[in-house]
């Protein structure tokens, strides 16, 4: 067990993420069976999905009912990929899914249609066909900002640059393999056109700072618990999608931050769009990311061998479980419930 740095003791994240791995002092209640997840992903067969035609201009609309008003956010990926057209130009997809892919639209476009009025059409056909519009939409690729915007504006959704794309970035990666590679005008030598550029963090505003923190971690079925905290609106923060098949006590690695005003601190928080929280092991130094562009100084430690071999082992446990990680903030490391939790995973680019 290692002293932070302005941090309460807890006990060390150990590297097994096995049923008998010691857990650190948690933010948890008691480790009751969890309610079950909402929807389990499905495996999306993009390759067979065809895109909605434009309606024939001779043939009048017939009227429908104006679209459900979603509670919850769609995403979208705009851009070029690794093909050529019979003309020999890079072809351009629109890729559109829920957060748990229980529906997918995907669309190729020549590279003469690549515009916010064409992308509009597009949004808005989607739409129709799903009776349905999303709180927003939410994209990694900070270059496309500009025509993503403005075809969300004038759709009148509200568009969202954001690193919490992991179910688009999953879809994604998969077309790589099952629908890319085996088109007769794939290009292997093409490169990744467009993702994220992260900025050098910068010092993080006294609102945002608590007054201690702690390495810590949680079965899964504690995130789970902490989870249904957060859809029943009793908690602030945000959640991504848990695969269903991992164990139960899957330890996952996470940062509790401790502070008498938490519940402040995690209204603040939830104003941004958290990525994922990384240790940049030279500076001593835990680095949040927001945004698509955003980083900052999130807490700092002591660059003890304890400490940095702590911190070591947090990355470890978290690249096992492929990322995942989560962001807690409470009053007290004693306290019986959260003000905020965040679920979070590290982000990387997809191939194309």
């Amino acid at each position: 067990m290692s002293t932070l740095a302005a941090a309460a003791c807890v006990a060390r994240v150990a590297p097994s993420t096995g049923a008998r791995a010691a857990r650190a002092r948690t933010p948890a209640r008691s480790l009751t069976p969890a309610a079950p997840l909402r929807r389990g992903r499905r495996s999306g067969d993009g390759g067979r999905l065809m895109a909605i035609p434009e309606p024939a201009a001779s043939t009048p609309a017939a009227p429908t009912a104006p679209p459900v008003e979603l509670s919850y956010d769609w995403q979208l990926d705009f851009c070029s990929r690794p093909m050529k057209d019979e003309r020999g130009k890079k072809m351009w997809e629109l890729l559109i899914c829920d957060e748990t892919r229980t529906f997918e639209h995907s669309e190729f476009f020549p590279n003469n249609r690549i515009n916010s009025v064409e992308l509009s059409k597009a949004i808005d056909r989607v739409i129709a066909a799903q009776g349905a519009k999303p709180r927003r939409f939410k994209f990694f690729r900070s270059q496309m900002m500009t025509i993503i915007t403005r075809a969300c504006n004038d759709v009148g959704i509200e568009s969202l640059a954001s690193r919490r794309c992991q179910t688009l970035t999953t879809w994604l990666d998969w077309r790589v393999e099952n629908v890319y590679k085996i088109h007769p005008g794939y290009d292997g030598q093409a490169s990744p056109m467009m993702g994220f550029e992260a900025s050098s963090p910068r010092p993080l505003p006294d609102a945002l700072r608590g007054e201690s923190w702690a390495f810590v971690a949680l079965p899964l079925v504690g995130v789970r618990e902490e989870a249904e905290q957060v859809k029943a609106r009793r908690v602030f923060g945000d959640l991504l999608e848990l695969d269903p098949n991992m164990p139960d006590d899957t330890l996952i690695p996470g940062i509790a931050v401790y502070t008498k005003r938490a519940a402040a601190l995690a209204g603040w928080t939830k104003g941004l769009e958290l990525g994922g929280i990384t240790v940049d092991l030279d500076m001593g130094t835990l680095i949040l990311d927001t945004g698509v562009a955003d980083s900052w100084q999130y807490a700092r430690f002591k660059q003890t061998k304890a400490l940095t071999q702590e911190a070591k082992e947090w990355e470890e446990v978290k690249e096992k479980v492929g990322g995942l990680h989560f962001l807690a903030i409470q009053t007290d490391e004693d306290a019986e419930s959260t003000d905020g939790f965040w679920i979070l995973q590290d982000f990387t680019n997809s191939k194309f």
